[in-house]
């Protein structure tokens, strides 16, 4: 199962794909996101982003 990610800026969308799961900081710690994840609202903070884009194959960003 998947879902689409879109990855923005305030000028523009930088990343839009289909993936199995995504992996982010929050100022509360690492979340890790599934297609069946409960809805949620949370503040991303810096640091890593970790896309699992197919076959556990890993995209990863950091700035």
């Amino acid at each position: 199962m998947k879902f689409n990610i879109y990855v923005l800026t305030p000028k523009q969308i930088i990343w839009d794909c289909e993936v199995k799961e995504i992996i982010l900081s929050t100022n509360s710690g690492q979340i890790g996101v599934l297609p069946t994840h409960a809805p949620v609202n949370i503040a991303v903070d810096m640091g890593p982003l970790r896309i699992d884009i197919l076959n556990d194959q890993w995209l990863v960003a950091v700035k």
